[in-house]
């Protein structure tokens, strides 16, 4: 019998690099008709592991999921694990994780279809601050994990779009940018239905770093230096994402967890 893990217990690896690769395996009329997928999953049929577990990044543990948690993800994680992965069963499926309050994610927005075999491909502009960095950390924790962001000048970034079939994002006249007051990171929150009240309170953050107004939270500031610390001793724009990735991580997991914490260091007398 496959393992299973509850959804409590995924939950708390969301948007980390602990959690799981999440293959939702819903038989596809249950997948199209469903406005939602949990954060961060891809869609792959159930009954074809021998096509689609082989070119999953090398050695990730996987965590299958269906509507209910019972014969269809059996299925799926019976296979995988007779082909030597290291799988889990999500407890109770999509519907167990709804109701422990798990973060979901719309099953397709502009440009993202989940059950397409290629991962997403995204571009943007060159030497990345604070959206260009916390923008593909969202989309690789939340959206697409396996995609790829690709960093060009940025009057190059339309065309390398076209080119590579690629989604533009954070730059002027595209779908995913700045809206109003409010920034590219906000924008894909609403576009892919992100209700995280741990991503709100993030986005607040980066709102306030990437559009100078460090009165929105308290923590904004110390982004904008961490930012712009980060953009100015690495000067390789893959490396630097790589690096933001933690600091994101970091981030989610103080918006998630440690909000209400503080910290002192109390000096008592001899």
């Amino acid at each position: 019998m496959p393992r299973t893990i509850s959804p409590e217990t995924l939950i708390r690896l969301i948007g980390t690099d602990r959690c799981p690769l999440i293959v939702d395996v819903r038989r596809l009329p249950a997948f199209q008709a469903s406005p939602v997928r949990i954060a961060g999953s891809l869609w792959r049929d159930h009954m074809k592991t021998d096509e689609w577990a082989p070119v999953l990044p090398e050695g990730c543990a996987i965590a299958v999921y269906c509507v209910h948690g019972h014969n269809v993800s059996g299925i799926a994680a019976a296979r995988l694990a007779a082909a030597g992965y290291d799988v889990v069963i999500i407890e109770g499926g999509l519907e167990a994780w709804v109701g422990a309050g798990g973060p979901t994610v719309a099953r397709v927005a502009l440009g993202i279809d989940p059950s397409l075999q290629q991962p997403s491909v995204w571009v943007t502009r060159e030497r990345p601050k604070i959206d260009r960095i916390a923008c593909p950390w969202l989309i690789r924790r939340f959206i697409d994990p396996l995609s790829t962001v690709h960093y060009v000048a940025a009057e190059w970034v339309k065309d390398v779009a076209d080119e590579l079939g690629a989604i533009p994002f954070d730059i002027a006249d595209v779908h995913y940018s700045h809206r109003g007051d409010e920034c590219s990171f906000d924008t894909l929150i609403a576009e892919f239905g992100l209700a995280d009240p741990a991503l709100k309170h993030l986005a607040g953050i980066v709102r306030g770093a990437d559009t100078a107004r460090l009165d929105l939270e308290p923590q904004a500031a110390g982004l904008l230096a961490i930012s712009l610390g980060l953009s100015a001793t690495e000067d390789d724009d893959r490396r630097q994402l790589e690096k933001g990735i933690t600091i994101y991580d970091a981030l989610y997991g103080w918006c998630r967890h440690a909000a209400a914490e503080t910290h002192n260091w109390p000096v008592r007398a001899a």
